[in-house]
C-alpha cells in the first residue's frame, strides 16, 4: 500500500505535503489456531443511496482441536441469522465479535451461513450519491481498517481463506472484485457479477469497486488479462495513466523469477481514495489524482504506485506477514521493487538519484530522532518504505544478484499463500547464500541508526553521477576558490540532466546570470524545472529566458513561474495570463486555481469576466469536486482572496471528510479561522444550515473558545 497525503504540485503561496506516510497495525487480531476457515461464498447487495450492504457468506471451515466455540470478527454488523451446517446454533454478536457456541469436534468439517446488514462507517465508502457530483461510485479499503466492517471475516492476517463474491448492483454501472469474473447475469433491476478465485488469501485484501467505467485489455506475455479500468470522460487519460503497465508487469515476474500469482489483474481509479494505492488481491484501488495526460507525465506519473501495487502481489499477498513486525516484508520490498522497475523503465541514473534522496532523509531522519528500527511495529513511512528499500537493496549487494534472486523465489516457493515474518525469510536466504546473516538482522532490521556511511560507500561504487556530487558538496567546503568556477568545472564535466538538475537545487544562489542563461537553453525540462523552482528572484536580463518557461511541458514549472513573473514584472501580467487562461494542471486543478486567484486581484483584467472567474474558484470548494481540487480552493481562496459562506459551510462539512488527511487540513483551517475577529459569531450564524455532525463538532469548537 502506498498511503496518500495531499497529491499534485505544492502551491506556491503554500507548503501542504502528506506523502507516502503510512497507516501502521496497530496491535495484534486474535488468532484461532485451533481452526482452519477455507472457503467463502459472499453474496451483497450494496445499497449506494441508505450507505448499507445486506448480504450473506457461507464459512467452510475445518476444526483441528475439540473447541466449543468459533468466532468472526463483525464490527457493528446487524446479523439476523446464523446457521450451522442448516441448522440454528446459539451465537452472541457484541457488535465487534460474532462468537458461535458450539461442542466442535477435530478432523471435522462444518458449514457457517451468516446473513447480516451492515451500514460501515469506514472501509466502505459511498462517493457522490448525495451531491451532485457527476461521479458514483462505491468502493473498500480494507487495510487497517479491516473487511469485518462490511463483512463477517478475519482481522487477523493469518487467516487464509478462498473468498468468491456475488455482487448484486444497477446494470448501469460496472462492478469489480478481486477474483476472476466468471459471467454477469441479469436479475430484474439489478445485475449479478460472479467472481472466483483458486487461491487463499487474508481478508484485508478482500475488495469490490462500483461506478462507471470502460475498461482497456491487454495481455502479458504469460497470459495473464490485465484490465485497466477508467471513467469514461477520462478515455484520453488512459495510455498517459497507464503507461509501461505490461514493461512493468512482465519485468516483476522476471525479476522475481516466479509467475503472477493470481488469475487476472485490474487496475481501478476512485475519488478521494484515502492512499496513493492499495494492492487488493487481483484488483489494485488507486486514487485518481494520479490520472494524468502527457504534460503531468513528466512530473508526477502513476509508475511508481502502479509498480509498487504491482509488486505487493508477491509481496504481502502470495506471502503475507505474520504481524506487524514484519512489515518489512511487505512495504520494503514493494518499494525496492518498484524502483527497479523504474529503473527499467527510466534508467539507472534515475534509479541512484531515487536512492540518494531517500537517503538523506533516512539520514536527517536518524540525527534528529535517532532513527527507527524495521522490526518496530509502529515506525513511520519513511522507515518501513525507505530504510526497508535500503535493506534489500543492501542485502541484494551482499549476497550478490544470483544468490539474492534464488533465496527470495525459494521464500516465496515455500510461504506461498501462507503467512511468515523475518526470521523465516532469512532462514530461507541463509540456506540458499550458506551465509550467517545476523550482521544484516542487527544493523538493518534491528538498529535504529541509519547506516549513512556504508549506503554513501554502496552510491559512490555504483554511480559515477551520484559520485561527483559527493566530490563537489567536498570541493565546496574545503577550498578557498571561487565556488561558481568549481561549480562550473564539474557541470562542465558532466552531461546528466540529474546531476545537473542537483546542482542547481542545492547552489543556486552561487550562480550567476551567465551560467542561469547557459543552463535555460539547454532545453532539457529537469534543469529548466530546477532553475523555476529554486528562483527567487527573476533577473530583468532573463526575462525573456524565464518567461520561456511557461511553455515548458510541465505543471509544476508553469505554476511556480507564473506566479514568480507575475509578481516581478506586474506591467506584463495580463500577458502571462492570457497566456495560461486555458491551461488546467493537473488533477487538483493548479494551474487554473493559481490562475484564476491571479486574475482576480489583477487590476482591470478583463472586468467582465471577473463573476465568473469569482463563481468558478468559490465552487471548487464544494462537495460535488475531488478532495484534492477542494483542499487547493480552500488554500487559496483563505490565503488571498476570503471566504464566502459558502466555502465556510464546505469546509465545515470537510472536516467531517472520510480522507483523514483532507479532514486533518480542514480542521486546522477551522482552528485558524476562528481566532479571527468576527468569524466566531459569522459561524453562529450558519448554525441552522449544518446538519447534525457538523452542528455537534461546531458547537464542541465554538465551546472551548
Amino acid at each position: 500500500m502506498l498511503n496518500l497525503g495531499r497529491l499534485g504540485a505544492a502551491s506556491i503561496s503554500r507548503i501542504i505535503i502528506s506523502f507516502f506516510l503510512l497507516f501502521v497495525y496497530v496491535g495484534a487480531a486474535q488468532h484461532q489456531d485451533k481452526v482452519n476457515f477455507t472457503e467463502a461464498a459472499v453474496e451483497l447487495y450494496p445499497d449506494a443511496y441508505n450507505k448499507s450492504i445486506a448480504g450473506d457468506v457461507d464459512y467452510k471451515f475445518r476444526i483441528l482441536q475439540d473447541v466449543d466455540s468459533i468466532f468472526l470478527d463483525a464490527q457493528n454488523l446487524d446479523i439476523s441469522t446464523v446457521l450451522l451446517n442448516n441448522k440454528k446454533v446459539k451465537y452472541r454478536n457484541n457488535g465487534k465479535t460474532l462468537t458461535v457456541y458450539k461442542p466442535y469436534r477435530k478432523n471435522r468439517t462444518y458449514n457457517l451461513k451468516i446473513s447480516y446488514t451492515a451500514k460501515p462507517k469506514q472501509t466502505v465508502y459511498f462517493i457522490g450519491w448525495d451531491s451532485l457530483s457527476t461521479t458514483h461510485q462505491i468502493w473498500t479499503q480494507g487495510q487497517g481498517k479491516y473487511t469485518s466492517h462490511w463483512l463477517p471475516s478475519f482481522d487477523d492476517m493469518q487467516e487464509k481463506v478462498i473468498f468468491n463474491l456475488n455482487i448484486y448492483f444497477d446494470k448501469d454501472y460496472q462492478v469489480l472484485a478481486n477474483g476472476k469474473l466468471m459471467g454477469v447475469y441479469t436479475k430484474g433491476e439489478l445485475n449479478k457479477w460472479v467472481f472466483t478465485m483458486d487461491r487463499p488469501m487474508s481478508s484485508y485484501l478482500l475488495a469490490f469497486a462500483i461506478g462507471e467505467f470502460d475498461k482497456k485489455e491487454l495481455r502479458s506475455s504469460s497470459g495473464i488479462p490485465l484490465h485497466l479500468y477508467y471513467h469514461p470522460r477520462d478515455s484520453l487519460l488512459v495510455e498517459p495513466t497507464y503507461r509501461y503497465t505490461r514493461e512493468i508487469f512482465q519485468f516483476l515476474e522476471h525479476e522475481i523469477g516466479l509467475g503472477f500469482p493470481w488469475r487476472k489483474y485490474d487496475q481501478v481509479p476512485v475519488r478521494d481514495f484515502l492512499h496513493a494505492g492499495m494492492e487488493n488481491t487481483g484488483l489494485t484501488i488507486f486514487s485518481e489524482g494520479f490520472l494524468s495526460d502527457s504534460i503531468a507525465f513528466n512530473d508526477r506519473n502513476y509508475v511508481n504506485v502502479n509498480a509498487h501495487e504491482m509488486a505487493h502481489q508477491w509481496f504481502g499477498n502470495l506471502v503475507t506477514q505474520t504481524d506487524s513486525r514484519s512489515h518489512w516484508l511487505h512495504e520494503g520490498f514493494a518499494t525496492y521493487y518498484a524502483l527497479l522497475a523504474e529503473k527499467e523503465i527510466f534508467g539507472e541514473a534515475y534509479f541512484h538519484w531515487k536512492l540518494y534522496e531517500t537517503a538523506q532523509k533516512l539520514k536527517q531522519d536518524s540525527l534528529l530522532n535517532g532513527g527507527e528500527a524495521l522490526t518496530d511495529p509502529k515506525a513511520s513511512s519513511l522507515t518501513f518504505y525507505d530504510k526497508g528499500a535500503w535493506a534489500v537493496h543492501m542485502l541484494r549487494q551482499e549476497l550478490g544478484d544470483l544468490v539474492y534472486k534464488a533465496g527470495v523465489k525459494q521464500f516465496l516457493e515455500r510461504y506461498k499463500y501462507q503467512n511468515a515474518d523475518i526470521e523465516q525469510f532469512l532462514r530461507e536466504m541463509e540456506l540458499v547464500s550458506g551465509a550467517n546473516l545476523n550482521w544484516f538482522k542487527k544493523k538493518w532490521l534491528s538498529g535504529t541508526t541509519f547506516p549513512y556511511q556504508d549506503v554513501k560507500d554502496i552510491l559512490v561504487s555504483e554511480s559515477t553521477e551520484v559520485a561527483q556530487f559527493y566530490h563537489l558538496q567536498d570541493a565546496l567546503i574545503s577550498t578557498k576558490e571561487e565556488r561558481q568556477s568549481i561549480i562550473e568545472n564539474y557541470w562542465n564535466k558532466t552531461e546528466s540532466e540529474y546531476l545537473r538538475a542537483k546542482i542547481i537545487e542545492t547552489n543556486f544562489e552561487d550562480l550567476s546570470q551567465a551560467f542561469l542563461k547557459k543552463a535555460l537553453e539547454t532545453n532539457n525540462l529537469k534543469i529548466r524545472q530546477a532553475i523555476a523552482i529554486n528562483a527567487k528572484k527573476i533577473p530583468l536580463e532573463l526575462k525573456a529566458d524565464f518567461e520561456s518557461l511557461l511553455n515548458d511541458e510541465s505543471y509544476l514549472t508553469q505554476e511556480h513561474i507564473l506566479y514568480k513573473l507575475w509578481i516581478y514584472f506586474p506591467e506584463a501580467r495580463e500577458k502571462y495570463l492570457n497566456h495560461t487562461i486555458n491551461t488546467i494542471g493537473f488533477p487538483d486543478r493548479n494551474m487554473r486555481i493559481l490562475w484564476l486567484t491571479l486574475a482576480l486581484v489583477t487590476k482591470d483584467y478583463n472586468p467582465k469576466n471577473r463573476t465568473s472567474y469569482y463563481e468558478e474558484l468559490n465552487g471548487y470548494t464544494d462537495p460535488s469536486y475531488p478532495f484534492e481540487v477542494r483542499q487547493n480552493a480552500f488554500g487559496m481562496l483563505m490565503e488571498v482572496i476570503g471566504l464566502s459562506d459558502k466555502n465556510l459551510l464546505d469546509l465545515i462539512q470537510a472536516a467531517q471528510h472520510h480522507s483523514w488527511q483532507f479532514r486533518q487540513f480542514s480542521r486546522k483551517m477551522i482552528d485558524h479561522l476562528l481566532e479571527e475577529e468576527g468569524m466566531p459569531k459569522r459561524i453562529e450564524n450558519l448554525m441552522g444550515k449544518l446538519n447534525d455532525e457538523e452542528r455537534r463538532y461546531m458547537y464542541t469548537k465554538l465551546k472551548k473558545r
